[in-house]
């Protein structure tokens, strides 16, 4: 693998097509342009050349020093270039990210499948894919940290709807109940995702349990989906999440959650008094 540290201008680099992790603009990305506004780059993008090209370059890692650096101002960025193929990239580009804190399911989802693609090319077989060619392939080609059988779980949240899964990612849907209802078809998660909008409810894994058994028996309906959607869950109740980068700009940053909690509820108390307040003057 040859290596070079070169300045590259940042109209010749390019997003690494289908990288499964998401570029998010809130307060640790405006601390990331700060920085690199007041430092420049401290440590280089990781970048390949674009096959067919004498000037791209296909940016393996560092996506978001990337998008800082263009928001910035800055016309060029500090990389080393790696001579290799995309299927070699793909598997680097998972790996220098996995470690990261806060990845969403759906990130670690795309970049498993990314990976196990890629190792299938390069002739492995594994647990994880019906085709059984070539080498087996050991659970930690694929993650160090988690089994064959949770990668696969990951995996399959790919077939999931994707608004249904962006409920996985901001927690509506739990991450067991997902991959149950990633085994419905197409058309069935559409119904699946109408009935959730309109009974304002999401399937308990039981349920999910079911849904995916009558799948596989052929026997699901969009009867049998509306019907299950519209039971009654005592227990459930609709909670709002909010994001991190949403609302850690409005505290300090010794804050800890319990004063976080403390002063959010403190300010809708405000907000309550001041509708009463206008309310009553009307």
């Amino acid at each position: 693998m040859q290596q070079n540290t070169v300045m590259i201008p940042l109209r010749q680099l390019r997003i690494f097509r289908g990288h499964p992790y998401r570029v998010r603009y809130g307060i640790e990305m405006e601390e990331l342009i700060e920085s690199i506004r007041a430092n420049g780059i401290l440590t280089p993008l990781i970048v390949r050349p674009v096959e067919g090209t004498t000037t791209d370059y296909e940016i393996i890692s560092g996506h978001r020093r990337f998008f800082a650096a263009r928001e910035a101002g800055l016309k060029e960025v500090p990389a080393f270039v790696y001579a290799i193929s995309r299927t070699e990239a793909s598997i680097l580009l998972v790996d220098s990210n996995l470690h990261r804190e806060r990845l969403l399911p759906s990130e670690k989802a795309f970049a498993y499948k990314m990976k196990m693609d890629a190792l299938k090319r390069q002739g492995f077989r594994s647990d994880l894919a019906s085709d059984q060619v070539g080498p087996r392939l050991a659970a930690a080609e694929i993650s160090d940290r988690e089994s064959v059988s949770q990668v696969k779980r990951f995996i399959r949240l790919t077939h999931l709807h994707p608004e249904l899964l962006e409920m996985v990612d901001n927690g509506r849907i739990a991450f067991s109940v997902g991959v149950e209802l990633s085994y419905l078809d197409a058309p069935d998660q559409e119904t699946l995702l109408n009935s959730i909008k309109e009974n304002v409810c999401t399937p308990s894994y039981a349920q999910a349990v079911r849904l995916h058994k009558a799948a596989v028996n052929d026997t699901l309906t969009e009867e049998m989906i509306e019907s299950m959607l519209s039971e009654p869950k005592p227990n459930q109740q609709e909670h709002i999440r909010l994001k991190r980068d949403d609302y850690a700009k409005f505290f300090p940053r010794s804050y800890t959650p319990a004063q976080i909690e403390r002063d959010i509820l403190k300010g809708l108390e405000l907000l309550k008094r001041q509708r009463d307040r206008h309310r009553d003057a009307r």
